[in-house]
């Protein structure tokens, strides 16, 4: 008896640990601050080890069977009146950043997108969902979900949407930094509505800018870098302040229309770049891919999810890329780093030092050869951090500490209307974060939702509603987080909205929003 005794309490207090260990880490999964951590926790607890590169062999089996899982279909409808944002990409890129299906009434749109979190957390380019009025997910397993855009980034061209689902498989995060030239890689998507295709090539080249992120139609140069191969490289005055951050992984692996927003793994089944744009004559394949580094991804990927957008540092300069060109128009020997030609007053770097008419050179001592090996660093970095400059002046190198200042430009983009609480929310046009107990006070309230982000031509804005502005609650029910918002909008009655709450200014507004059918 007592040996069964001794039995049972030995398998008791062996459950008790087991049922501890698992509660402890379900708590670190919940208290992980960031992507990257939460994928820690969840790669160590399910005893996954991480894969031997199969570069030696060129075998990708294992790669292609870790990432697939957690590469999804995203299928976009827009109104036929709103004409979608993809309708914009295709009449400037010729139809290569999703697959468009023009018809009559709504029209249809594709991509791709990467599962980074157990709960539902999807990274896709912002492009795919832009503007979207419906947005629907297929796994790799053949579930459907409706999605909801948590923020957009369009000045990497980034988006973060998410799905009401749990237990759901993850790509791991590699280390674009460490990604190599020559190094084999694999692109994973939904080519052409062709679910789950992988292909194989290699990185081509790091740092690429190619003029596509943040281009408008009164550019001075016309030329489109995704149907001729003559870009102008040597006009593009790029300020570290409105433009696009570029720097992209250039890759031969075969990407085409319904790639974009799927993943860029290496031999380790490890994400290092979100697959985003070709470069072609045609509008299909021709041996030039780029993606975004998983590097900077991660910090637009967390501020979106902690913030609702993203906290971006500016170093306050306008500058021009050198070459020989722009060197003998600017009467100047250096033919490599960027030439300072505006400073944006009282900015980081106009009160650090740098002056009209520096070279800038390094950036942390890394030696700058084109805009992008300076907008990618800054980009990581959050508004209070400071970069290390090297600017060549009258011949000799100087160092400045630059300060980097918070972005105060409006944020834009994404959007969705309907009938399900993903796609009302969408239709909101904004993005939100919990208040802080410093607003609570401000406001004097005990709950609330803080407007992060307001995008252009959507409800939030066709009401008035300002970034800064407080929702206290949706058709009478309060709201006190971002997620509480999908009950209150589950409560819609006669598709109207009744929206209370505070602007920016500490004065009171209801407004009511008749959605269409």
């Amino acid at each position: 008896m007592k040996k069964i005794g001794l039995s049972l309490m030995t398998a008791i207090l062996g459950g008790a640990i087991a049922v501890g260990a698992y509660k402890m880490v379900e708590t670190k999964n919940t208290d992980a601050s960031t992507f990257e951590d939460r994928q820690k926790v969840y790669f160590a607890s399910n005893h996954i080890a991480p894969l031997v590169s199969s570069a030696g062999t060129v075998d990708f089996t294992q790669a292609a069977a870790a990432v697939t899982p957690a590469v999804v279909y995203i299928r976009t409808t827009y109104s036929s009146q709103g004409g979608g944002g993809q309708d914009q990409m295709e009449q400037m890129f010729g139809d290569m950043f999703g697959m468009h299906h023009r018809q009559q009434g709504p029209q249809k749109a594709s991509g791709s997108g990467v599962i980074i979190s157990t709960d539902g957390y999807i990274v896709t380019n912002n492009h795919v969902v832009e503007k979207a009025d419906k947005i629907e997910i297929t796994t790799n397993d053949h579930r459907q979900f409706s999605a909801k855009v948590i923020g957009t980034d369009p000045n990497t061209d980034l988006a973060l949407i998410k799905i009401s689902a749990t237990n759901l498989p993850v790509v791991k995060f590699g280390n674009s930094d460490d990604a190599r030239v020559g190094e084999w890689v694999l692109a994973v998507g939904n080519p052409f509505n062709l679910a789950s295709t992988v292909t194989a090539g290699i990185v081509s080249a790091k740092g690429r800018s190619v003029g596509i992120i943040g281009r408008g139609d009164d550019d001075d140069d016309q030329t489109n870098p995704f149907s001729s191969p003559n870009l102008d490289r040597s006009r593009a005055q790029t300020p570290v302040l409105n433009k696009g951050i570029e720097s992209f992984i250039q890759t031969d692996a075969v990407i085409n229309p319904g790639n974009s927003g799927g993943a860029l793994v290496n031999t380790k089944g490890e994400l290092i770049g979100i697959n985003s744009a070709i470069l072609s004559h045609t509008g299909s394949y021709e041996g030039y891919g780029f993606a975004i580094p998983i590097n900077l991804a991660k910090k637009v990927l967390n501020d979106i999810e902690k913030f609702g957008k993203v906290k971006r540092g500016f170093v306050g300069v306008q500058f021009v890329e050198l070459n020989s060109d722009e060197a003998e128009r600017l009467n100047i020997k250096t033919t490599n780093g960027l030439y300072v030609n505006e400073l944006v007053p009282n900015g980081g770097a106009q009160q650090a030092g740098v002056r009209k008419g520096d070279i800038i050179t390094k950036v942390d001592g890394t030696t700058i050869f084109e805009s992008s090996d300076l907008q990618e660093k800054v980009g990581r970095l959050q508004p209070g951090d400071k970069v290390k400059l090297t600017v060549l002046r009258n011949g000799e190198e100087q160092n400045f500490a630059v300060t980097l200042k918070a972005d105060n430009s409006a944020a834009l983009v994404t959007n969705v209307k309907s009938k399900s609480a993903e796609e009302i929310y969408n239709n909101l046009g904004a993005s939100f974060a919990p208040l802080s107990s410093e607003q609570k006070q401000k406001y004097n309230m005990k709950s609330g939702v803080l407007v992060t982000q307001v995008r252009p031509g959507r409800m939030f804005d066709q009401l008035g509603i300002e970034e800064g502005s407080v929702i206290t609650s949706i058709n009478k029910v309060p709201v006190n987080s971002p997620d509480a918002l999908d009950k209150a909008i589950s409560n819609v009655k006669d598709g109207i909205l009744i929206i209370a709450g505070v602007s920016p200014d500490g004065g009171a507004f209801t407004n009511r929003y008749k959605m269409d059918k």
